[in-house]
Parts: structure tokens; C-alpha cells; sequence
């Protein structure tokens, strides 16, 4: 195989039932029940695993322990390490946390496969948010995270995405063609399972653009409903006052068809979800 073939091959979409879900923070509270948010991730075997079956031989990978940052408490960083992950002479580095030695080696070594494009179809998952039968840390999902997500979200949305990029990708460079981002979510589930196809936002009064949805996470009433997602923008959409007619925003084309996610999330973290 050329090199465009292996870089294809190492993004290729993970085979089925090697993404897993944990818990992301603390469950938050609507209508009297408890809402975790949870995020899909797969586990260190799972890289190494593609790594073999498509460079054998051909990879290796550095670990250096960096100093523990002064004033940082935080038990799930309470170690951290560099990876220097190297495949037929091309180099990605990053820089992975955990609560013991054995962790962060483990995240800083998926996050660096993450930049020759390794599970980065997980980053196309749209945020989770699944019924809990507490508020603790460690509340039990009362549904399957994935059957939950697929309900809500449909699976095939996820794939689309990942075929459309791994169809596109060029050959890695000395800047990585995989760094992807984006924006947190944090629209947490209505009674009523929603789908993409029945699912409108508003679109922004000033710019016609997509909207955050603000509604379920805002703590004071009086905030904004929605808020546009472009920072530049400062568009808003206030609450209904009692007494006046239900506003009609107008919706924005299809891109908008999905519920949407919230500017300022419950549980902020810049973690990749593995």
C-alpha cells in the first residue's frame, strides 16, 4: 500500500461494538429526574489493535512524564504524560491526564493516534444525555447510553459523517489532517424522544444563523431561551412574557434540523471522548 492507503486505513470507521459509553460529570435535574451526560470512547487495546493489523512493525511510541502542574488539585489529574506516537516516519505528539501513572499513559497514547486519524469518528456523536437513577457521581443509566443515543439521534448519522471524511482525506502532513473540534453540547432529552427529522430550532433574528438551545441549563428565568451560536453574533431569543402571544421564530433550512446545543454547557471539559 502507498502512504494516501494507510493514512485511509488507520481513519477507517471502527468495526461494531468496540465504542463503549461512561458518564461525564454530575447528572443534572429536570421534572424531578436525573440526566447524565455521557460520552462514547473506546479503549487503549482498540488503537493497538489498528495499529497492527495496518503498520505492523512500522509504529512506535515514546512516553514522557511531564511535572505536575503547581496548584492543580484535582485528583483526575493528578499525572500526566507526553506521547510521541511515530508511523513510517511520521510524527503526533499530545499530551494525556489521569488520576495515576497507568491512565494518562493511556489517554496521551490514544490522543496522539487521534491525530492520524484513530477513532476520530467519535468526535461526530452528538451529545448523550441519558435518564440516571440518582444525582450521584456514579448513578446507574436506567437505558442503554447507545440504544438511547440511537433513539434519539439515529445511528447512520454518525457513520455519514465518518465515510464523508475518510472518502475526503488527503494524506497526513507535517499538519495533521485530523485535528478536528467541536463545540460542547449540552441539550438534555424532552419526555418525548426526538428525532432529527421532527426537530426545528429557531434560527437567529440578527444573522439567520444556528442557535443555541439555552432552555433546559439556563439557572436564571429571565436569561435568553436561545442564543446564537456565532460568538461574533449577539442575536438572541428572550423568554415569552405572561400574556403575550407565542412567538413563531422563523426556522432556518435543513443544517438546523436537530436539537441543538447549549453555549454555556453543565459540565465544561476540552477531554476527548475516549
Amino acid at each position: 500500500m502507498d502512504k494516501t492507503d494507510i493514512w485511509s486505513k488507520l481513519a477507517a470507521p471502527l468495526p461494531a461494538g468496540v465504542i463503549s459509553w461512561r458518564q461525564d460529570g454530575k447528572p443534572s435535574q429536570r421534572d424531578g429526574k436525573h440526566f447524565a451526560r455521557f460520552v462514547a470512547y473506546i479503549e487503549a487495546n482498540t488503537v493497538r489493535e489498528r495499529l497492527d493489523s495496518v503498520v505492523p512493525g512500522e509504529w512506535d511510541l515514546t512516553l514522557e512524564l511531564m511535572p505536575q502542574l503547581p496548584g492543580v488539585d484535582d485528583e483526575s489529574s493528578a499525572a500526566s504524560f507526553k506521547a510521541r506516537l511515530q508511523i513510517l516516519g511520521v510524527i503526533r505528539e499530545d499530551v494525556g491526564t489521569g488520576k495515576d501513572y497507568k491512565q494518562a499513559a493511556t489517554d496521551a497514547f490514544k490522543r496522539a493516534a487521534v491525530r492520524f486519524g484513530i477513532a476520530h469518528e467519535l468526535y461526530a456523536y452528538e451529545q448523550n444525555w441519558v435518564q440516571v437513577d440518582s444525582d450521584g457521581k456514579y448513578a446507574k443509566p436506567l437505558e442503554d447510553p447507545q440504544t438511547a443515543y440511537t433513539r434519539r439521534w439515529g445511528a447512520p448519522v454518525a457513520e455519514r459523517v465518518v465515510t464523508e471524511r475518510v472518502a475526503t482525506a488527503a494524506p497526513l502532513s507535517a499538519a495533521s489532517s485530523f485535528e478536528l473540534s467541536a463545540e460542547p453540547s449540552s441539550a438534555l432529552p424532552t419526555d418525548t424522544p426526538v428525532t432529527i427529522a421532527d426537530a426545528d430550532m429557531p434560527s437567529c433574528p440578527k444573522c439567520s444563523g444556528r442557535m443555541w438551545d439555552n432552555r433546559v441549563s439556563k439557572r436564571n428565568p429571565k436569561a435568553p431561551d436561545y442564543k446564537c451560536r456565532d460568538r461574533s453574533c449577539d442575536g438572541v431569543v428572550w423568554p415569552e412574557k405572561a400574556g403575550q402571544p407565542s412567538r413563531q421564530p422563523a426556522m432556518a433550512g435543513s443544517e438546523n434540523r436537530r436539537t441543538e446545543l447549549d453555549s454555556s454547557p453543565l459540565v465544561e471539559t476540552d477531554d476527548i471522548p475516549f
